[in-house]
């Protein structure tokens, strides 16, 4: 049967990825997999069976010229992407998402180490207290910036590294072997994903618990359960960013090429306003908590920042269905 749907792949892939097109070769694959059951029950071997199936399968240009579907032109075909292309793919955003939740990690501990080395020497200051003070926040803010360019860094070479595949996003094919061992990957790879995000979520869930815990010690120590609940949510978003990167791999190679052009365009919206939502909702997190000190409790702008942002995708995704333009 595979090399049937090999067959089927082959034969469409110089079609153009319409649902009038993805919906006649479904009706193809099955009529010729009854087929080939009904003559395997017959007693036919593996390669009568097909053999015969293929030969009455018809010609595909007749085929199409009867539905009025015209073949791509050779400027609109899109390239067969080849084995070592997408593992090559699939590696470099692992090692992308790697690099890339690790500087989300160093972001989050540099202003971790900020708010961590102020409220030390503030609460420890005593004859000399402004200039102690003033130390704690010129050590954190070195510590901060260090750490945040180490981040920065990181993420200019991730971005450089995923350049070289950036033609991928004109389009491509999977040959059907390569797709079916894509697939497989993916199905493999789904517990340890579905771990790593439960996991992730409630490091961020159960983070805040730093700052009530503190809290109840000692009002002063508040602070100190903002700088672990800083390091604990960014631990969680290096698990998001890591696996995430792994599954979108996967899902680009086998879903990516086959989205609509309005769901490209859903795509790059959604990413272009997430893009400005959240740098705003750390530059307001860090204004309210240097200029007002309310470290206790302005770390929830992240959560709610997460749940508008993720309510915008779903909303403007219905809007977009209700009304396609």
């Amino acid at each position: 049967m595979e090399t049937i749907m090999v067959y089927l792949e082959n034969m469409f892939a110089g079609l153009p990825k319409t649902p009038e097109v993805e919906h006649l070769k479904q009706e193809l694959l099955s009529g010729m997999e009854d087929k080939y059951l009904e003559l395997k029950r017959e007693g036919k071997s593996e390669n009568e069976a097909i053999g015969i199936v293929i030969s009455e399968f018809g010609n595909i240009e007749e085929l199409t010229a009867e539905l009025g579907i015209q073949p791509v032109s050779a400027e609109e075909a899109v390239p067969v992407l080849t084995e070592e292309e997408a593992y090559a793919y699939t590696t470099a955003k692992r090692n992308a998402g790697f690099w890339i939740g690790l500087g989300v990690l160093l972001c989050a501990s540099g202003v971790a180490f900020l708010i961590f080395m102020d409220t030390l020497f503030e609460n420890y200051a005593t004859s000399a207290a402004n200039r102690s003070v003033e130390t704690g926040a010129v050590l954190g803010l070195i510590g901060m910036f260090v750490l945040i360019a180490i981040a920065v860094g990181m993420f200019i070479h991730s971005g450089m590294k995923l350049e070289r595949f950036s033609h991928m996003e004109k389009g491509f094919q999977l040959p059907y072997t390569l797709k079916m061992s894509i697939q497989h990957s993916r199905e493999s790879f789904a517990l340890t994903y579905r771990i790593a995000i439960i996991t992730g979520v409630c490091l961020c869930i159960l983070s805040p618990v730093f700052i009530f815990a503190a809290s109840s010690i000692n009002d002063n120590y508040a602070s100190y359960g903002v700088s672990a609940f800083m390091v604990m949510a960014g631990v969680g978003a290096f698990l998001f960013v890591y696996y995430g990167n792994i599954q979108g791999a996967y899902t680009n190679l086998l879903e990516k090429h086959q989205l609509t052009v309005e769901k490209k365009q859903e795509v790059k919206i959604v990413r272009a306003v997430e893009a400005i939502v959240w740098p705003l909702a750390t530059a307001i997190f860090l204004f309210t908590g240097f200029v007002y000190q309310r470290w206790d409790i302005n770390w929830a702008i992240f959560p709610i920042t997460g749940i508008l942002s993720g309510s915008f995708s779903n909303v403007y995704h219905i809007m977009k269905s209700k009304n396609p333009s």
